[in-house]
């Protein structure tokens, strides 16, 4: 699980904006540009070539 100290810190690399936990907690997604970066092993992996593009 991703600590709400970081997430607190992290935002989107493309956009600079925030990101939240997507449902599942299995990505953190940025509410602007709409990309969702993956968690591996707890570690968010914050690269645009890593994200996908969430349609909704």
């Amino acid at each position: 699980m991703v600590s709400q100290d970081l997430l607190d810190m992290l935002v989107c690399p493309l956009c600079k904006k925030p990101v939240a936990l997507t449902e599942g907690n299995k990505g953190l997604k940025c509410g602007v540009c709409r990309r969702v970066y993956p968690i591996q092993d707890d570690i968010p992996i914050m690269l645009i070539d890593s994200a996908t593009i969430d349609p909704a």
